[in-house]
């Protein structure tokens, strides 16, 4: 689909003096570049399957970004631009809810981390994003995933799916299950998380991929970017999702799981870059679950893939027979490294 006039119009744009050029790289929103003569903008249309309600997206990016300008005029926010009328997003009967966001002259984005300090600048930029609204309200954000990272939830569906799932997915798959279900521990600690005072809730990006940081050209950090998923959560979220996703060489597709591995340095990494920001932010007792964080995340996609591959694979999309129980098992040898280097990593870090 090529965005149409109605779009572009609506932004004060004229269709026949931009150029369109698609975006591949987004694996949820549709994404165009739109250029003219003077200006560089890039517009997404809105997931409404995944994202049930892009009011709640809005809303919540307006905040911010009225929250930052006051209080944080120079940090660089990029806030999708209203609509003539003053819209914070275009919708369009049949055609779904759009956003311009600005182009960021002279930055990149990075598909897969390749060198430690890369991880730093992305931790850091992270944690930055999350420390200069640590004065926010945030019990103003709306949810705009609900559930997105209950573990509880996740595992509970995981068991329900050990009830009424395909019977020969389920014997297939029993080392794994027998794997999630002796480390169980992992969502009681979530559990006590949830009623513990030290650990705060706070304005959170909840999706810390590499890819959601632009970069500048001598590969420094820039600014967060894909500010969709940011609603109150917790660090271990974060955190979690940059060990899960920086951590090892192999993504979650590889199926030779000896790729798997835990590299100390970009750990350290992690550990270096988000506690540059964060750590007059954190409490004592939550920075010693700083790996905690690690295994909450890894834990839970485990049991996500699984869920949906006992189920059918009603979820995730599969480009072939058993993608999700490779990628289950994938992320059960990523926790596995995980917690066999946890003694070495604790030397590492000081939490204090």
């Amino acid at each position: 689909m090529i965005p149409g006039n109605e779009i572009i119009s609506s932004y004060g744009l004229d269709v026949k003096d931009v150029t369109i050029e698609p975006i591949e790289q987004g694996l949820i929103n549709a994404t165009w570049q739109i250029k003219n003569e003077t200006n560089h903008f890039i517009l997404q249309k809105i997931n409404h399957f995944v994202f049930k309600n892009p009011e709640a997206i809005a809303s919540n990016l307006s905040l911010i970004a009225g929250y930052l300008s006051k209080h944080h005029p120079d940090y660089l926010f990029a806030a999708p631009i209203k609509t003539t009328g003053g819209e914070e997003m275009k919708f369009i009967e049949g055609l779904g809810y759009f956003r311009l966001i600005p182009f960021v002259k002279n930055s990149h984005t990075i598909a897969t981390v390749e060198k430690p300090q890369q991880a730093y600048e992305a931790a850091k930029k992270f944690g930055e994003f999350t420390r200069l609204l640590s004065g926010f309200p945030v019990g103003k954000l709306q949810n705009t995933i609900p559930d997105f990272h209950n573990l509880s939830l996740r595992y509970k569906q995981f068991t329900d799916a050990l009830q009424s799932g395909n019977q020969s997915r389920i014997q297939q798959s029993r080392d794994l299950i027998v794997f999630l279900n002796n480390h169980k521990a992992i969502a009681d600690t979530y559990e006590n998380i949830l009623q513990n005072p030290s650990f705060r809730l706070r304005v959170t990006h909840h999706d810390t991929k590499i890819s959601n940081v632009l970069f500048d050209e001598d590969d420094k950090g820039i600014c967060v970017i894909d500010l969709d998923t940011v609603m109150a959560g917790y660090f271990i979220s974060d955190v979690g999702d940059m060990m899960r996703t920086y951590l090892s060489p192999a993504n979650e597709e590889e199926k030779d799981f000896s790729k798997v591995q835990v590299r100390e340095e970009y750990f350290k990494s992690i550990w270096d870059g988000y506690m540059e920001e964060m750590k007059d932010e954190l409490s004592k007792e939550e920075k010693e679950h700083f790996i905690y964080a690690g295994k909450f995340m890894i834990y839970m996609q485990a049991l996500r893939f699984l869920t949906d591959y006992l189920n059918n694979d009603v979820y995730y999309g599969t480009k072939y027979e058993g993608q999700n129980f490779v990628r289950a098992g994938n992320q059960v040898a990523l926790l596995q490294r995980l917690i066999e280097k946890e003694a070495l990593l604790k030397s590492m870090i000081k939490a204090g």
